[in-house]
């Protein structure tokens, strides 16, 4: 009997310790022909569950109700909620149907961890782990060792999942700096051996929350972005909501209380097995200089099942937002709602700060949150114009933190030939890019592909260090021996020289180009005419 690459079973292997025989399973998904997924019977997969059709019609934000059973009702059939007396033929059979249905999928549930051990399931998470990458945990394996690790320890630590009796080992804890170098944000680095396990888990429950999550929500969720996220925020103020609540939750990742989300997942996943594994991840402990430590609350950032644990908590809030019919957007733990005046902001925030605490156990940073204007405030890192008709740019601290990046670049690349430098800062500027395309206000572009420049050109005045250097390099890119001696010996430091006429004339935009510099504003020129 053998293994394949990821250490996982062979399906034609039936009788091997730690596997259940696939023909006993009968684990087939049959297709109808309207797409909708039916279960045949014996089928141990729990992620298949049936999407509502009233998802998409969610008590929407532009519907105010205090009816608590609201959302119940939204998820009637439309021609159910419009009789009003009497009963029709097909009643009976519709409740029979309904109860037929409930009970399926609470049967299912009941199965998860089938479902996370079942074979493509796992393949699935160990292609997703390798291509992920990432750093050593604890244990100090790599994402390159886990394969041979699978292929030898798999079917006993498979077994000890399935019995409830697998722990997995503290996170890593590694400090980064927060940008602008505030502070310190913490991440917790999973062994790779968890980190498969916990992906393997994340694509079973994401079948399971994702269809029932607010439209509203963006973050870490398949086919939603950042982007789609700032795209409606920006709509939301041309509608003429021009007042924002931006509320910041303090530390959120780091002090998410375990028990109120573990309530919330249970609403959904009722395999014990399941739950309990959960548990033990949020209860690991953190291990920092060798000692490990308990963790009573939070869910550090840098396990897969992270983004998704918090989606499920802040889902409370999503309906809370639905109900009381407010436009928003939440993506991860930023989330903003737009209202249209100051007076109404204030007290969606106060109200809103008292159901987070008292509800969710999760408290608002007051100093960070505020109602404001949305072109003072940022969101995503995007900004917009005051004009009726709002118009994207890039928000101030966004190209802060851009600028503080390219010096880190030109730090390290004192001494290497400028192509060299403009090579490795390439993908960076690209990126940054990429991610703000949809900024329309093109005068951000322009002043940042001129302090690029200037940056550069000054590395190459310190370079050329001495005074005689400089005017023979400046003689030799086309400056008469007069200015160039007299423009060597100036006396001014680099960055003066870098922004004189001399310097320009030099070096100019063309030479730039031709040593593979991107410019901003002529990528937004062609991204635009892309879209």
């Amino acid at each position: 009997m053998g293994v394949d690459a990821t250490g996982i079973w062979e399906e034609s292997q039936c009788a091997i310790p730690g596997e259940i025989c696939p023909s006993a399973l009968a684990t087939s998904v049959m297709r109808r022909e309207d797409g909708r997924a039916e279960v045949s019977r014996g089928h141990s997969s729990s992620c298949v569950e049936e999407r509502r059709p009233e998802h998409e019609g969610r008590k929407g934000t532009d519907t105010l109700t205090d009816e608590p059973d609201a959302d119940r009702k939204a998820e009637m059939p439309e021609d159910s909620r419009k009789r009003r007396g009497g009963t029709s033929p097909g009643t009976g059979r519709e409740r029979q149907a309904s109860a037929a249905a409930e009970e399926t999928s609470r049967s299912e549930t009941t199965m998860l961890m089938e479902e996370v051990l079942r074979r493509e399931n796992l393949k699935k998470a160990y292609n997703r782990v390798r291509s992920n990458k990432g750093a050593p945990g604890v244990d100090g394996l790599t994402v390159d060792d886990l394969g041979p690790y699978l292929k030898q320890h798999w079917p006993r630590r498979k077994e000890e999942i399935r019995n409830g009796t697998y722990q997995p080992q503290p996170v890593r804890r590694v400090d980064i700096p927060k940008p602008g170098g505030k502070g310190t944000r913490m991440l917790g680095i999973p062994t790779v051996l968890d980190r498969f396990i916990q992906q393997a888990i994340l694509q079973v429950l994401t079948s399971i929350f994702d269809p029932h999550m607010s439209r509203s929500s963006y973050g870490f969720r398949l086919g939603r972005s950042a982007h789609d996220a700032v795209r409606q925020a920006r709509q939301y103020v041309e509608d003429g909501y021009r007042c924002v609540v931006d509320i910041d939750l303090e530390k959120f990742f780091d002090t998410v209380n375990h028990d109120v989300l573990m309530a919330r997942v249970v609403r959904r996943v009722k395999d014990k097995r399941l739950l309990k594994l959960i548990r033990a991840y949020l209860n690991s402990g953190i291990m920092r200089e060798g000692i490990v430590q308990a963790h009573t609350e939070g869910t550090p950032q840098g396990s897969p099942l992270s983004p998704l644990l918090s989606n499920i908590l802040l889902d409370d809030l999503d309906n809370e937002l639905e109900r009381r019919g407010h436009r928003f957007c939440r993506y991860a733990d930023d989330c903003n709602i737009y209202v249209k005046s100051t007076k109404a902001g204030e007290r969606v925030m106060a109200s809103l700060t008292r159901f987070l605490e008292k509800k969710l156990k999760l408290k608002v940073n007051g100093k960070k949150s505020a109602v404001a204007a949305p072109w003072i405030r940022k969101f995503l890192g995007y900004s917009m114009t005051r004009q009726k008709i709002p118009r994207l740019k890039v928000a101030p601290e966004s190209v802060r933190r851009l600028k503080a990046q390219i010096k880190e670049v030109l730090r390290k690349g004192r001494g290497r030939a400028i192509s060299r430098v403009i090579t490795d800062m390439t993908p960076l500027l690209r990126g940054w890019m990429q991610y703000f395309r949809l900024a329309s206000v093109k005068v951000t572009f322009e002043l940042l592909d001129e302090w690029i420049r200037r940056k550069l050109r000054c590395v190459l005045w310190r370079q050329w260090k001495t005074p005689r250097t400089r005017a023979k390099r400046l003689m030799e890119r086309g400056i008469e021996q007069v200015r160039a001696y007299t423009s060597a010996f100036n006396g001014h430091g680099p960055w003066w020289n870098a922004g004189a006429s001399h310097m320009n004339h030099a070096v100019p935009i063309k030479w730039f180009a031709q040593q593979g510099l991107m410019s901003f504003l002529a990528e937004q020129r062609r991204l635009i005419r892309l879209s």
